[in-house]
């Protein structure tokens, strides 16, 4: 059976970690607008607008151990096996997200509502929970309720250093974790991965200290839009130009977790990437830079 395997690193502590892993308070603030946990009487569930499917709890519990848990997940006519647990590793906390079946790499791309959730859902929920043990706010969650996809964040950090983080190819690899190849100006081509291996790239649309934009072939147009002030920029990011019957929300939360990162290294003096591995079927050789 495939599976797939998604780590982070965080400087909190393994039992911070596994708290915010076990306890429904905590699984309100990084994973899902309702959660409920028993974990003696075997039960985790957690439903709401932040869950795909998520008119009420699909979940079974299957097993605890002192540094996971391991849950059966019943999604869009699917039945998961989800394994949440912490590790350590070389002196660091790891957060690890373990899923069969997994979808084959590239999937997602032809099933945004469907294996592009599989790809992503763990990727923004774990960048969220990186941020949560941290004791820093969440990035943002995805809501399933509505076809709008739409953030406004504070970044501590001016307009300018996060055009060239969206722009400079090799800073957007380090925080993103993944290969991208960008000609920074309007008009200039945008692709992930290289231009070789993308035959139809995204086209830049808009490039200002005020609003970056691409737009890709289908239509849909991916939109940073920035208002600093005192040192400080608010972030409005939104993709339009979507089919509303069937969102895109794979790639709107691969965006995400992406840009969770991006701010942590605006904002964080010792940042280093928190993406630690990424394991799935299929995987080209290449596409993902992880340190």
């Amino acid at each position: 059976m495939s599976t797939g395997i998604v780590r982070v690193r965080t400087s909190a502590d393994p039992a911070t970690a596994y708290r915010a892993l076990t306890t429904a308070d905590d699984l309100r603030v990084w994973l899902a607008e309702h959660a409920d946990v028993d974990l003696e009487h075997g039960v985790y569930e957690f439903w709401g607008r932040y869950t795909p499917d998520g008119e009420r709890g699909r979940q079974k519990l299957l097993d605890v151990t002192s540094s996971s848990v391991r849950f059966s997940w019943l999604l869009k006519g699917t039945e998961y096996t989800i394994e949440l647990g912490v590790e350590e590793r070389d002196g660091q906390t790891l957060i690890v997200a373990t899923q069969s079946p997994y979808p084959e790499w590239g999937a997602g791309i032809e099933d945004e509502g469907g294996a592009g959730v599989i790809h992503t859902f763990w990727s923004l929920t774990l960048a969220n929970l990186v941020e949560h043990v941290e004791g820093r706010p969440v990035f943002a969650l995805c809501d399933f309720s509505t076809p709008e996809q739409r953030i406004e964040v504070d970044i501590a950090a001016p307009p300018a250093a996060i055009i060239n983080a969206l722009t400079d190819a090799d800073v957007f690899a380090r925080y993103f974790g993944a290969r991208c190849s960008i000609e920074p100006h309007v008009g200039g081509r945008w692709a992930m991965g290289s231009f070789e291996e993308e035959p139809n790239p995204a086209k830049i649309i808009a490039l200002d200290e005020e609003r970056f934009a691409i737009e890709f072939p289908d239509g849909m147009v991916s939109s940073w839009e920035l208002k600093g002030s005192e040192g400080k920029t608010r972030l409005t990011f939104v993709q339009s130009g979507f089919d509303v019957t069937d969102p895109p929300y794979g790639s709107w939360m691969g965006w995400l977790s992406g840009f969770a990162d991006m701010r942590r290294m605006l904002e964080l003096p010792s940042w280093r990437p928190m993406w630690h591995s990424y394991e799935a079927p299929g995987l080209p050789n290449g596409v993902l830079v992880l340190e």
